[in-house]
């Protein structure tokens, strides 16, 4: 947890294309990519039921995670297109299914924002600056929601949720450089590594 490589990293990396409006992926798309198994653009059910268990997620989960997404993001990324019972979700087009009562790390373009970042630790990391607890990071779950947004308040528990499973340490902390990872789409490769080295063991 070096804090200050933390910050290093986030202003030279990637992820800070909040300005630069000609890249041809953002990272909104980046954050999905995992889940495009096959590369073509285009991600199907079967393709968040494997991207969920190749991170270490149960078939029940797994399963779950790829009705309700798929379900849910469709017909939000194919403006124009008929409905489809394949439900397919368009990469390109993810920013359009951004859901309400998020953090605002990714603007409406799917763009990071290096401020509203910083300003989960900055507000909600009091007992350790780069990590929060499971009472800090339901304090910054609670801060996001917008009235009535109830299909927000969902998505952005459940999103949270899974990652703090998934990814605390052993004390119960969930990392900056993790959450920052997980906002690029770069910690699911990381994961999924992890979880077939293992398995070879």
């Amino acid at each position: 947890m070096a804090g200050d490589s933390n910050s290093v990293s986030i202003s030279g990396s990637r992820m800070e294309n909040h300005d630069h409006d000609h890249d041809h992926t953002n990272v909104l798309q980046k954050h999905v990519m995992f889940f495009d198994r096959n590369n073509d653009g285009i991600i199907y059910p079967s393709e968040t039921f494997q991207g969920f268990r190749a991170i270490g997620c149960g078939v029940l989960l797994s399963s779950v995670a790829a009705v309700f997404i798929n379900m849910g993001l469709s017909r939000k990324t194919r403006p124009g297109k008929p409905f489809s019972l394949h439900f397919p979700i368009e990469v390109k087009n993810i920013h359009m299914a951004k859901h309400g009562s998020d953090s605002g790390v990714y603007d409406k373009e799917g763009r990071f924002v290096p401020t509203k970042f910083e300003e989960i630790f900055i507000k909600h990391a009091c007992t350790y600056p780069n990590a929060l607890t499971s009472n800090e990071l339901k304090a910054f779950m609670k801060s996001n929601r917008e009235p009535k947004d109830y299909g927000g308040w969902l998505a952005g528990y459940t999103e949270w949720k899974i990652l703090y499973d998934l990814c605390k340490d052993e004390n119960g902390l969930l990392h900056k450089e993790t959450i920052r990872a997980a906002y690029d789409g770069s910690l699911f490769e990381k994961m999924a590594k992890e979880k077939a080295s293992k398995k070879q063991k």
